[in-house]
């Protein structure tokens, strides 16, 4: 299958295009820096194109010949306006131009934003109460996507319908080592703020009841390899991991790494009793047989982490992991 994707360099892009290949398709991946990852120019069946995601010409005639889109890469903005016309808008061109090119199947990355603050057990059905101007976008571009079933030929009056299949992915918290040299993570520092404090012996302090569902950027791509294989349609799969693990539980994973540091790691909940949220993850494992609580994966992360600030600390070059809009 040949396959053209977006955000193919950032944090979850690199695991999937990854996968992508693993698995024998042919990607066309679009990336506003064709340098950053040098690695990708040897891979056999990956094509680049240089093109930012606001360059719709750009997408529209590299997508042509694909059979299936898988959009990644995220549109940000500081107004309603700006996000509205750098997520919704360019989803909402790229899927129409896949439509209308022949793709067969168009997956979007959106976010459990896009459901607003955790309910307890929410799942793929729980209303969307986004609380802030990213959920809201996620959101608004889920519905312009799944209710994109046919043209219209006039007000009020349907004209073609939509042949492509389109399926939405939820991620929460996806944390990643570089898939290759020059790969993204995630943009929270939280990581490296922690490495840096149990390096220099500084304690931390995090509530227990702080954390959530993490996956790892390998794990989740894995729902992208068996999405875009499948004849699913119009359906919409979250993607965390079954295990709740707090911000304190991280900071242990990296004081156990530096066992010569005085560090501290404080729990501001003490005392405290309250109930732990989940989000119920579990449709990706009823329909693809996927389920991870990603502790190994965690302590891997944490590891990098410990030895990018140690290098850092002793004065050594340290690349920019943390790619941004």
């Amino acid at each position: 299958m040949k396959i053209f994707i977006t955000g193919g360099t950032g944090n979850i892009g690199q695991y999937v295009t990854k996968a992508l290949l693993a698995a024998g398709h042919s990607l066309v991946l679009l990336t506003r820096t064709p340098d950053r990852i040098p690695a990708y120019k040897a891979l056999d069946n990956l094509t680049v194109v240089k093109g930012n995601i606001l360059d719709l010409d750009i997408m529209d005639k590299a997508l042509q010949g694909c059979d299936a889109v898988v959009h990644i890469a995220l549109g940000w903005g500081n107004t309603p306006v700006e996000m509205l016309d750098h997520d919704t808008r360019v989803t909402a061109f790229l899927a129409d131009a896949a439509e209308r090119a022949g793709v067969k199947n168009f997956i979007y990355t959106s976010s459990t934003a896009a459901m607003g603050p955790l309910r307890n057990g929410m799942d793929e059905t729980a209303l969307l109460m986004p609380g802030d101007l990213y959920g809201a976008t996620k959101a608004s571009t889920e519905m312009y996507l799944l209710g994109f079933n046919q043209y219209y030929g006039g007000q009020g009056v349907y004209a073609e319908k939509v042949k492509m299949r389109r399926n939405v992915i939820r991620p929460g918290y996806t944390f990643s080592n570089p898939a290759y040299e020059g790969g993204a993570t995630q943009s929270d520092v939280r990581f490296k703020k922690i490495a840096m404090a149990i390096l220099k012996n500084e304690d931390v302090s995090f509530s227990r009841y702080d954390g959530t569902q993490f996956l790892s950027s390998g794990q989740i791509a894995e729902l992208y390899v068996k999405l875009v294989e499948s004849d699913r349609n119009k359906e919409t799969f979250l993607a965390l991991g079954k295990k709740f693990v707090s911000w304190v539980d991280i900071a242990n994973m990296a004081l156990e790494l530096v066992p010569a540091s005085t560090s501290k790691v404080i729990d501001s909940s003490e005392g405290v009793r309250k109930e732990i949220s989940y989000y119920n993850a579990s449709k990706m494992e009823r329909v693809f047989g996927l389920s991870f609580e990603g502790d190994e994966e965690l302590r891997s992360h944490v590891a990098w982490n410990v030895e990018r600030a140690r290098a850092e600390l002793n004065g050594e070059a340290v690349y920019n992991a943390y790619h941004v809009w």
